[in-house]
């Protein structure tokens, strides 16, 4: 039912964005952003608006917009119902609903967002059932929470690559559900450039066999999803020859699809001469020459938050580490595309037999590293 979540504050700022079955691309929101202009005053946005492809349906509270992005006919009242639960679980849980209570405690947020709603609908929306599963913020969890909601930089570089097997000379045509998020594109010499120029649309007549149609490139201006969050504390202690190690990861923005290969590296420092730690889910692995931890989870199971920990033995009368060392973090998930990119149809001409045609979506961590 409800594809996505937008939280808007009045600048026009999208400060969190949450996608439930595949990523909508921002663009959409430009409706909305006419009806506010348009408004003398926030409250007379209209709660109800219609795009050509979607419904989008907002409330006004705190000096937010909670706006969430319909592709199906629902009832509009059941969703706006929905988004003063989803404003009234904040309160309940933070004291006030504002945007810097909400960035303050992202984590948590994703956290309710995924259970307040199954694949679009909703699923537990009262307070003492979520309380169960999510614990209220304390100060000490509001202080692990800043460490895991920031992202400093991001990107996507993107590919499609082309299997064409067909007779004869035929000319094909693709088009894009959501063109505009592509910052920087690079074709095959088979597209005509002009056409996807003017039209935004993949105009060619392909080589047979296997062949990268396009890469482009996504911007964090744009639209970059990370579709995991991570808690992790690595600390050395200034007596003593020993550290402690936990780390927990947990689905953010998967669009319901499994994560699959997933695999933390940790570099750690020199001084590290071994570890004990124990795993929850999946192998982890020390290497005494490199200085190398890795875990190797497999599938990301969200019921059961994979967490690894324990204690670090340092060399004896070693300094302290100055920095504490960065996570890299390796992932692929099967049809879904983080970028938000989406075929809108494939249109063959020039021969009059009916081709086989599928799509498949592959997201892959490129550089995921997380900072401690």
């Amino acid at each position: 039912m409800i594809h996505s979540l937008f939280l808007i504050n009045l600048s026009g700022d999208i400060f969190l964005e949450k996608h439930w079955k595949s990523v909508v691309g921002r663009s959409v929101l430009d409706y909305f952003f006419e009806a506010k202009e348009k408004a003398v005053n926030p409250e007379d946005v209209a709660p109800v608006l219609q795009t050509p492809h979607h419904y989008l349906i907002s409330i006004y509270r705190g000096k937010i917009f909670f706006l969430a992005v319909i592709q199906t006919e629902v009832p509009p009242l059941f969703v706006i119902e929905f988004l003063h639960r989803v404003a009234d679980t904040f309160q309940d849980y933070f004291g006030e609903c504002s945007e810097n209570v909400i960035k303050d405690n992202l984590v948590i947020v994703y956290e309710l967002l995924e259970e307040m709603l199954d694949n679009g609908f909703p699923l537990a929306t009262e307070s003492n059932v979520l309380k169960e599963m999510i614990r209220p913020p304390t100060i000490l969890r509001s202080v692990v929470n800043t460490l895991t909601g920031t992202t400093v930089f991001a990107e996507i570089q993107g590919v499609i690559e082309a299997c064409v097997k067909l007779t004869g000379m035929p000319d094909l045509t693709l088009s894009f559900m959501n063109p505009r998020l592509l910052d920087d594109v690079s074709f095959h010499p088979c597209v005509r450039f002009k056409r996807w120029e003017s039209e935004r649309v993949l105009s060619f007549i392909p080589p047979d066999g296997n062949f990268t149609l396009m890469t482009y490139h996504v911007s964090s201006q744009n639209l970059v999803a990370i579709p995991i969050y991570v808690k992790q504390n690595i600390s050395f202690f200034e007596t003593g020859s020993c550290g402690r190690l936990d780390i927990t990861i947990g689905p953010k923005q998967t669009m319901g699809k499994t994560v699959e290969g997933l695999m933390v590296t940790v570099p750690m420092p020199k001084a590290v001469l071994s570890v004990n730690l124990t795993a929850s889910q999946g192998n982890f692995t020390y290497d005494l020459a490199t200085k190398v931890l890795v875990w190797d989870i497999g599938k990301l199971n969200p019921q059961k938050l994979p967490n690894l920990k324990g204690s670090l033995s340092v060399q004896a009368g070693a300094p302290k580490p100055e920095e504490n060392p960065a996570l890299n973090i390796n992932l692929k998930i099967q049809q879904v595309a983080i970028s938000g990119l989406k075929v809108n149809r494939l249109d063959m001409y020039g021969e009059k037999y009916k081709p086989f045609k599928g799509v498949k979506y592959v997201t892959k961590a490129g550089k995921f590293q997380v900072r401690t």
